[in-house]
Formats: structure tokens, sequence, C-alpha cells
């Protein structure tokens, strides 16, 4: 039970961060830290949505169509090719 506390206080421990603590970790010269965030959103801070589609529903069918039949020509022509013996 003993070593089961210890190994808990240990890694509790580890939640800290060294470079938090006033005066540990960090040289004298070193600059501060910004008081405003990084550059980039938050995760729940989202861009506003767009007015239009990406695609227009006629490009995407006709890409669809495109896709469809290159996946049916790579499909025939896998049938008929066998592969090499070694």
């Amino acid at each position: 039970m003993a070593a089961l506390f210890v190994s808990a206080l240990a890694v509790s421990g580890c939640s800290t961060s060294i470079g938090d603590l006033p005066g540990v970790g960090l040289p004298g010269d070193a600059p501060a830290r910004p008081k405003e965030a990084s550059g980039y959103l938050p995760v729940h801070d989202l861009p506003p949505d767009r007015d239009e589609a990406t695609i227009k529903p006629a490009e995407q069918a006709k890409i669809q169509a495109e896709l469809l039949t290159a996946r049916d020509r790579q499909a025939s022509s896998g049938t008929s090719a066998k592969p090499a013996a070694k």
C-alpha cells in the first residue's frame, strides 16, 4: 500500500511544469512570456461558415463521374493483368 502511495505522489509531481515556477528553470536573461495567446485559434473558436459551397454541385457531380470512370477503368484492367511469376 505504501509503494502505491509513493508512486502516486511521484506521478503527480510530474503534472507541475518546472518552467512555470518563479525563478526556476529559466536563465536570468530569458525574455518574459507574452501576455497574449499565440496567433493560433483556440479549439472552440472556429472561423465563420462560408456563404457558398467550395465546389458547386455541378462541378462535384462531374468530378464524381470522372472518379467512377477511372475506378471502373482500373478495375477492368486489373482483372485481366496477371502478376509476374518469379
